[in-house]
């Protein structure tokens, strides 16, 4: 009789350790992504005719269009959000000194939504438009993730790190120009 209940036990202990993976609390992954190049390539020097070779234009590098810092939601959360723009045009949103925790199923979120301080701003992000730029690559470090062709960051007032299994924010920042 006690084989028979614990094969329910057993499958529910299952399922619940699945579904909060509790052992992430413990694991962390840390990312040092370098800071973003653009993608396109800049001419090479070519002679002239008239005198030496001519040189390009001096590549500006990313230019930060936005920036905030990232506030504590449903986990610790620290650290700086940038917006990027590359000398090819596209977008990199970057992280840099994020420390979260790390858990299941999350995802970095650009948003239109406010940053609301405390428990009242944990599930706010879902509830307008945003932008999936990615699963989190790591709760630590720093990390870049590409916009997608044709998203205007001016169009997103924040960034979140969003936890997809559980509807809530591990930590957000405000955007600001």
């Amino acid at each position: 009789m006690a084989a028979v209940a614990a094969v329910p036990a057993v499958a529910l202990a299952g399922l619940g350790l699945y579904w909060f993976q509790p052992w992430r609390l413990w694991v962390d992954e840390e990312v040092r992504e370098e800071l973003p190049a653009a993608a396109s390539r800049r001419p090479s020097p070519t002679a002239t005719a008239s005198g030496p070779p001519s040189s390009p234009a001096a590549d500006p590098g990313p230019r930060t269009v936005a920036d905030g810092a990232l506030v504590t939601h449903e986990h610790r959360t620290t650290g700086t959000v940038r917006v990027l723009r590359l000398a090819d045009g596209s977008h990199v949103l970057r992280f840099e000194g994020l420390d979260t925790s790390n858990g299941p199923d999350l995802h970095v979120w650009l948003t239109d939504a406010p940053v609301i301080e405390g428990k009242a701003g944990w599930h706010v992000f879902d509830d307008g438009k945003h932008v999936a730029l990615g699963k989190l690559k790591g709760n630590k470090g720093d990390q870049n993730y590409p916009l997608p062709a044709g998203v205007d960051p001016a169009d997103f007032r924040s960034v979140t790190i969003w936890c997809d299994r559980f509807d809530v924010s591990f930590g957000a920042a405000e955007l600001t120009a």
